[in-house]
């Protein structure tokens, strides 16, 4: 069975041409940079179907570029985004892959640093909206109706406990949950669905909790 996630964003302002091919592309590609905590110094970028055969022409490549800078969709540094990359020197490899996906707008990013990396599958459903199918080696499983969490974090005592805590504090309510590991002891990953959007005040104290490597908020 496959399980998608959802960034449940509609009608985005934006820079185009394309809302699917770019507005789209640009958050998978903020999403990888939120989910690794910082700008990543280098990207390899698998695109698939209509995102490989178009991604020149309807602007797939900047925006995706334009992501991994932090850029809102909106931003008019957008179309810059790939001189912008290569003046910081952010080096974007894309790769045009022929294999089987079941979205043609369909993008793999490993993005990484000297430090850490972080690999995800996102595609681009249409009017900006985006789902992240697959993060690290794990399948997401949302039903897309409710703002979420994605939170990376080491598979230590105490983990969920400290996530929990804060959304309690601040009385936000999960509606649903899960957890999944690698190992025991070894990389873990909370998929959470809240009733509310968070606020960033809330995700800087979620950021600091015990054992937690990535956060990204899914906004509905």
């Amino acid at each position: 069975m496959k399980y998608n996630s959802v960034f449940d964003i509609i009608g985005p302002v934006m820079i185009g041409p394309s809302s699917s091919h770019t507005a789209g592309a640009a958050r998978i590609g903020k999403a990888a940079r939120n989910l690794l905590g910082t700008e990543p110094t280098w990207a390899k970028i698998h695109l698939y179907e209509s995102f490989a055969k178009t991604h020149k022409g309807h602007g797939t490549d900047f925006a995706l570029a334009g992501g991994l800078l932090g850029f809102e969709t909106d931003d008019p540094r957008m179309n810059q985004s790939l001189e912008i990359a290569k003046s910081k020197h952010m080096d974007i490899t894309f790769i045009e892959d022929t294999a089987a996906v079941d979205h043609p707008n369909t993008a793999r990013l490993i993005v990484g640093n000297d430090h850490t990396q972080v690999e995800l599958v996102g595609v681009s459903i249409g009017g900006g909206k985006v789902e992240i199918t697959e993060l690290n080696g794990f399948e997401l499983r949302l039903s897309g109706n409710h703002p979420a969490l994605l939170v990376m974090h080491n598979d230590r005592f105490g983990a969920i406990a400290s996530i929990t805590t804060i959304l309690a504090k601040h009385e936000i309510n999960i509606g649903h949950m899960e957890v999944n590991r690698k190992d025991v002891g070894d990389a873990a990953l909370m998929v959470i669905e809240v009733d509310q959007n968070i606020k960033e005040n809330i995700m800087s104290e979620l950021r600091e909790a015990a054992h937690i490597t990535n956060i990204c908020t899914i906004i509905s």
